[in-house]
């Protein structure tokens, strides 16, 4: 099979051809339709992801048919067409039997813990626990979107920001995460700030419903929450890091109005400073949000179906495997367009193959 490949962090990746990989017992390969470009992929590429060995394969967002399955599936079979959650877990332990998969001790990642989706083939663990069969009103972009920055941003939302209508939040990161949190919070009917310091990335904020959007270029974190707060003439209820810098946090946190909720998305490299303070006086909040486990998709999946949510509104590039190695470049470089490319790989109308 053809694979986007690096042999050493930060090395311009290549498109070479690679064995196809055989599934696990409890597993399944999936002949990727299409999968995600995503700022944690670049990660992986330069080295800061402990889990990743090379030579690797990134890619953890995808869509696609099931070309083999292993001897244990019992729930999916060759033909299906299916989506998956970038954390993959066992299905057997504490976290996993209380719908908590998302947390697993054990889980894997496609593009992480194993070779991912850059490539005309994937394989994926424990498929019961975790595959997520699709509508055929689904396009594959966007299918690829629910297994990471989609599912993630709703469930930072819905789950853990317990965000509803009448109240406001502020995201700040108008990046893939930032503009999913920014349109599932107005299908919830919340008021939405946005902050980033993109030009373009704020005017797409605003397109997709942002009522107020922050320029944060030059400022201090608490000169952002002093504008969050004038804007909302008080302060917001939620609200969310999407980037994940020090500075974010900060200024997240100090946003918040008494007994506010801040969850936490976007992934950091060093522990930040948090003003414990405002924490204490407010009674505030902080959470975690780590993906979303199979099991909890069903609601996000019937909101897509019905048209409530439109993640395709997202995809504003489509390319194909040999354009992946200078997408990978330019994200890294902060060269990348605003909005979420994504990679179309093959037909879903490929015929699939029975398993070995």
């Amino acid at each position: 099979m053809r694979a986007v490949v690096f042999e050493r962090f930060g090395e311009m990746p290549r498109v070479a051809d690679v064995a196809i990989p055989e599934p696990s017992p409890g597993g399944v390969v999936v002949r990727v339709e299409t999968t995600g470009l995503c700022r944690s992929d670049v990660s992986a590429w330069l080295g800061h992801d402990s889990g990743v060995a090379v030579p690797h394969v990134p890619g953890h967002e995808l869509s696609g048919t099931i070309h083999a399955v292993g001897d244990r599936v019992a729930r999916f079979a060759v033909g299906d067409r299916v989506t998956v959650p970038f954390v993959s877990s066992c299905g057997s332990c504490p976290q996993c039997r209380a719908g908590q998969g998302q947390v697993c001790p054990n889980q894997t990642q496609p593009g992480f813990t194993h070779w991912g989706s850059f490539a005309e083939y994937v394989a994926l663990h424990d498929a019961d626990a975790n595959l997520i069969a699709l509508p055929d009103e689904i396009d594959g972009g966007v299918a690829a979107l629910l297994g990471c920055r989609f599912a993630t941003a709703f469930r930072a939302l819905v789950h853990q920001g317990e965000l509803a209508a009448g109240e406001t939040v502020v995201v700040i990161g108008c990046g893939g995460v930032g503009l999913s949190a920014i349109m599932i919070a107005r299908a919830l009917g919340a008021t939405v700030v946005a902050v980033d310091i993109s030009a373009a990335a704020l005017g797409r904020a605003r397109e997709l419903g942002a009522e107020v959007v922050i320029d944060s270029s030059g400022l201090a974190p608490e000169a952002i929450a002093a504008r969050v707060r004038d804007a909302v003439d008080g302060a917001v209820d939620v609200s969310v890091d999407a980037l994940g810098r020090e500075e974010a946090v900060i200024a997240a946190v100090l946003s918040l109005g008494l007994q506010g909720r801040h969850v936490q998305v976007g992934l950091l490299e060093e522990d930040p400073r948090i003003p414990m303070s405002a924490v204490i006086a407010g009674e505030l909040t902080l959470r975690g949000s780590h993906g979303m486990a199979a099991s909890a998709y069903p609601e996000l999946i019937e909101m897509v179906v019905s048209g409530a949510l439109r993640p395709g509104d997202l995809i504003t590039r489509r390319i194909g495997l040999d354009e992946v190695p200078e997408a990978i470049a330019e994200m890294a470089e902060g060269r990348a367009p605003s909005g979420i490319t994504v990679i179309d790989v093959g037909s879903p109308e490929r015929p699939a193959v029975e398993s070995g």
